[in-house]
């Protein structure tokens, strides 16, 4: 059904009486294991910065002779990361009228003054916490899908840079699998160890309880098919930041699964052209960061000033992921029809 983009009134948003459910997702895995709106890290600046750095290769050959001079001196380089903030701002506006009618059931016409039993009895709060639920799905969207963008000034927004654009070393193409086939599976488990192999190998996934591949609906039903079904294992589950995430064995040891709604998608059976994608990820290195508004705090709802017979409200917040070292992520983007063959 339509939302609508005007003040709430008892004209376009009448009351219904009854049990009152919600027909939309509401689900956030990905936000809500580093931190959601209310976790992560404050910053003082619409640009966030972190560092990285690594120790040279192990070797074998590196005795010294007894008595010998000192060494030729060595130092390790940092390297930066950074990211920006996006600002996340939604306004709620409710009549006097609409705000205390809350037992006039219909349109607010003179013929459907119905009596009922109404379980909204605060319109403006309502609002308030249904666009709290929508903010949280578009950060979550955006941190895993997000576009960078950093203007040079005030005429376009910033965006932050999500999961799968961050992620630029560990990067696997290939079939995307037909379920039901031996053969695509047996592919699809391969790729799907490589590309944890690559991540393994550059640092990443070292941590048992944070190790996760994020996944959309189809290729999940692909994993669980290709490491649980075919191997006759029993999927368990664990609590990772709040959130219940599936787990299943691999060589890299057990790996959380997390279904996520906005990882690029397709339907099932995939035709010719269509693709998907999933992550694995260290989820230990990622976590939001918000700016920290001076008496308010990170997300917040505050009135609005009043210019009329209505309440009026808006919520606002500044956010922006923190990936860590990309290259303890990794991407697996699978194309229908053997384009990456």
């Amino acid at each position: 059904m339509p939302g609508i983009t005007a003040m709430g009134t008892t004209y376009n948003l009448p009351n219904y009486t009854g049990e009152l459910f919600a027909i939309s997702p509401e689900d956030t895995p990905f936000l809500a294991a580093i931190g959601g709106l209310t976790g992560g890290k404050s910053v003082d600046s619409t640009k966030f910065s972190w560092q990285t750095y690594d120790l040279r290769d192990a070797d074998a050959n590196r005795q010294r002779l007894e008595g010998a001079d000192a060494p030729t001196p060595e130092g390790r380089v940092r390297s930066n990361a950074y990211n920006v903030l996006e600002i996340h701002q939604e306004q709620v506006s409710v009549s006097y009228t609409k705000q205390a009618a809350t037992k006039l059931v219909g349109t607010g016409g003179a013929t459907n003054l119905t009596l009922g039993a109404n379980p909204v009895t605060d319109e403006f709060q309502w609002q308030v916490d249904q666009e709290l639920k929508q903010v949280a799905r578009d950060v979550d969207k955006s941190f895993i899908v997000g576009t960078f963008q950093e203007p040079s000034d005030n005429s376009t927004p910033r965006k932050t840079r999500g999961l799968l654009q961050a992620i630029t070393t560990n990067v696997l193409a290939g079939d995307l699998p037909q379920l039901g086939s031996d053969y695509d599976l047996k592919a699809f488990e391969q790729l799907v160890l490589d590309l944890m192999q690559k991540v393994w190998d550059n640092g990443g996934i070292s941590e048992s309880e944070t190790r996760t591949i994020i996944t959309n609906s189809y290729l999940k039903r692909c994993l669980t098919a290709a490491f649980i079904t075919n191997k006759g294992y029993q999927e368990e589950s664990r609590n990772v930041g709040g959130v219940n995430l599936q787990t299943f064995e691999t060589d890299f040891g057990k790996c959380n699964i997390m279904l996520e709604r906005y990882m690029p998608s397709t339907a099932s059976p995939a035709t010719s052209g269509q693709s998907a994608s999933l992550a694995v990820v260290s989820l230990e290195q990622c976590a939001p960061a918000f700016l920290e508004i001076p008496e308010k705090g990170h997300f917040f709802v505050e009135p609005l000033a009043k210019t009329g017979a209505s309440i009026k409200g808006q919520l606002y917040g500044e956010i922006g992921l923190e990936y860590g070292n990309e290259l303890a992520h990794g991407k697996l983007t699978l194309t229908a029809d053997g384009a990456n063959s």
